[in-house]
């Protein structure tokens, strides 16, 4: 490592010159990086619904569809907009009552619950459907439906997920810039606090930002990101690699005592950077790696990303920053101060003195912290915490208001079905709670009337060879526990007349992300804490430290999950499945800082309260630094964001750095107090024999 460290110094210009040169590539790949929006094309797609949106696509040409609202508008001018909207790209079908009436059925004739899916007297409203040959996400599909709103303005209102999606990507790409400007002032704010350099916070901030943009820019190879991956990645990897490049200045200055010659003492810090941040950054990785184990792929999504944006982090660090800092020296000289907040250390003596004080709230606090965990709440509806202003949720509300609608399903049934069967499947399917209406050929038809009549152009969209569309319009809302239960008894009729029948839409995706997480969820807390038993376990050759290490950051998480079943706040389901792994692996780092130095203080001969004092005195103010670090990369970013998905995921990161940080100061060195014994008997390297 000696030898690296000295290339690095040696080569500092070039490599500064290289990283300048590389920025360019990387923000190529970054804009030629597509991001999906679509958290729901993150299911397996081996399920049943998934499978059925494929058979929507390539068999009948309808890759998504919108339901707009229409107010205020005459027949003719609806008529008129029909023919305007079925002129954009990408619009594959408008469907309206005329679409029937070109049979020359008149409108009266129509049965009273199909008229009243498509028409609504008292609110002067009236429904079109809008299939696209695209997909839910496509750019294409949004493109389309930022058209159609333009048409009418505010006689039209498009509701649908993609009608949600399209505003999440607007509201995404207005927000994201500025996560990266708040966690950047907030960073150096603390880093101007803690650090006794005004300039060398900002080469923090510039190396971490230069491997922030290679992370992004690779992901190029992948093809495409999910939103929640591009809004996360660079203020989460700020936050969990930022105390790598403090653990490098720490290093480099202890150097600069023993020697004159600055270069020595950086190669000499780089060496030591190495060892000390490559273990460190293997515990971050493998919580990231964990969500690689979701059946839901948004875990591999971001596990990737911010997998590799740790190991950019890390190269930044011994490569980036202290060619940096050389290169500048004289500026860094000039600019040095004494650090604001003092040397907490002073407080070890007190907290070992007074450990059982600290043991009896953790096992105090431990019930309730178990309970708030498991009985935190989680919602799976995409749209409905997004602001009440946006586009989409004001033609859901409309939706809702003119039609008594909230989701739509659509079933695929066999083409060869008979017609009476097909009659009566409608019929028990209308006696389902929550039902408003059934639309398909039999159900507008009857029973009586031939398909074989109907002119191609028509037939040729709701059937072909194998299948047969029907949508059912449904009372209630996505992801409530009402549509739940009636996509279970839809199932059951459907596989009473075809048991090779399929019902898809929105409502039932989300049923199966609600399994699937459920799942998840176990799988990934599993394996992130199996894994990080296992590197503890290796790194100190200890049958104890894993299982107390691991406790108390567990400890630290069930607080932080739990504390929103106290203040009644529901979240998104995918921070009960990401979180956990995350702040496991992000700060148990700060437990294994004080371990080494409590091992390393024991084996040097020193009495178990002396060293675990000193232990304590030589971690506590990195582990401050560090999560201080970890919180100001996200809070900001938490409090800002109108996506709650992004807010909740990054005040639930920030809070957890916190409350690592007061639990890995106050409780582990308490646990150490009481475990010494066992500790050093079951631990190689604790006693010098």
């Amino acid at each position: 490592m000696k030898k690296f460290g000295k290339g690095v110094v040696k080569c500092r210009i070039l490599i500064l010159l290289l990283a300048v040169a590389l920025l360019i590539p990387s923000a190529i790949g970054y804009f030629n990086t597509r991001v999906n929006y679509d958290i729901l094309s993150y299911l397996p797609e081996e399920i049943e619904t998934m499978k059925g949106q494929d058979i929507l696509a390539d068999d009948f040409g309808i890759g998504a569809f919108s339901l707009c609202v229409v107010q205020g508008m005459e027949n003719k001018e609806v008529c008129a907009l029909e023919e305007q909207i079925s002129a954009i790209p990408h619009v594959k079908e408008v469907i309206w009552y005329d679409t029937i009436a070109d049979l020359s059925l008149p409108m009266a004739v129509l049965p009273d619950d199909v008229y009243d899916v498509f028409m609504n007297d008292e609110t002067d409203a009236t429904l079109l459907a809008v299939l696209y040959d695209t997909t839910m996400s496509a750019d294409e599909t949004m493109d389309a439906i930022t058209e159609i709103r333009k048409l009418a303005d505010q006689k039209c209102f498009v509701s649908g997920m993609s009608s949600v999606i399209t505003d999440i990507k607007a509201l995404s790409a207005k927000e994201v810039p500025i996560y990266v400007i708040i966690a950047v002032i907030l960073s150096i704010i603390v880093l101007s606090l803690t650090m006794d350099s005004a300039i060398v916070p900002l080469f923090f901030l510039l190396s971490i930002g230069m491997a922030i943009i290679y992370n992004l820019g690779t992901n190029v190879i992948k093809g495409e990101i999910s939103y929640v991956t591009q809004a996360l990645a660079a203020v989460l990897q700020l936050g969990v690699t930022m105390d790598y490049s403090i653990f490098l200045w720490h290093s480099y200055e202890e150097e600069c005592t023993k020697t004159d010659d600055k270069k020595e003492a950086m190669a000499n810090a780089i060496a030591g950077t190495i060892t000390s941040v490559v273990g460190s950054s293997i515990t971050t990785v493998a919580g990231f790696i964990a969500l690689c184990f979701m059946s839901f792929t948004l875990g591999l999504d971001l596990g990737v990303v911010m997998a590799k944006g740790v190991v950019f982090g890390v190269i930044g660090c011994v490569t980036i920053l202290p060619s940096m800092i050389l290169v500048f020296d004289k500026a860094v000289q000039k600019t040095k101060h004494k650090p604001i907040i003092p040397d907490l250390g002073g407080i070890a003596g007190w907290i070992t003195a007074h450990y059982r004080w600290f043991v009896a709230a953790f096992l105090i606090i431990l019930i309730p912290a178990i309970y708030g965990y498991t009985h935190t709440d989680v919602y799976y509806d995409l749209a409905g915490t997004l602001p009440q202003d946006l586009p989409s949720i004001v033609a859901n509300d409309k939706l809702d208001e003119s039609f008594d609608m909230n989701a739509t399903h659509i079933f695929l049934i066999d083409s060869e079905l008979p017609t009476k069967d097909v009659v009566a499947m409608i019929d028990e399917i209308e006696e389902v709670p929550g039902v408003k209406a059934t639309i398909g050929l039999e159900s507008v038809l009857g029973a009586g009337f031939p398909k074989e009549m109907l002119p191609d152009s028509i037939l040729s969209f709701v059937q072909n060879d194998e299948y047969e569309l029907l949508m059912v319009s449904s009372e209630y809302a996505v992801a409530s526990d009402e549509v739940n239960e009636q996509c279970d008894r839809l199932n059951e009729i459907l596989d009473k007349y075809d048991e090779k029948g399929m019902l898809i839409g929105e409502a039932p995706c989300t049923k199966d992300l609600i399994n699937i997480t459920n799942e998840d969820f176990k799988r990934v807390s599993a394996v992130s804490i199996l894994a990080i038993f296992a590197i503890i376990f290796l790194v100190f050759k200890s049958i104890s430290l894993p299982v107390i290490l691991v406790a108390v950051i567990e400890f630290a998480i069930f607080i932080n999950m739990g504390i929103p079943a106290y203040t009644h706040t529901v979240l998104p389901f995918i921070a009960s499945i990401v979180i956990g792994t995350i702040q496991l692996g992000a700060t148990v780092d700060y437990a294994i800082l004080m371990t080494n130095k409590y091992k390393r203080a024991r084996f040097d001969g020193l009495e178990k309260k002396e060293a675990i004092t000193q232990a304590l005195q030589g971690s506590i103010q990195s582990v401050i630094v560090s999560a201080l670090s970890f919180f100001a990369a996200t809070f900001g970013v938490g409090i800002y964001s109108n996506i709650d998905m992004i807010s909740s995921l990054c005040i639930l990161m920030s809070r957890g750095a916190i409350i690592s940080m007061f639990v890995v100061i106050f409780v582990l060195p308490s646990l150490f107090m009481v475990f010494d014994k066992a500790v050093c008997k079951t631990s190689k390297g604790f006693i010098n024999k």
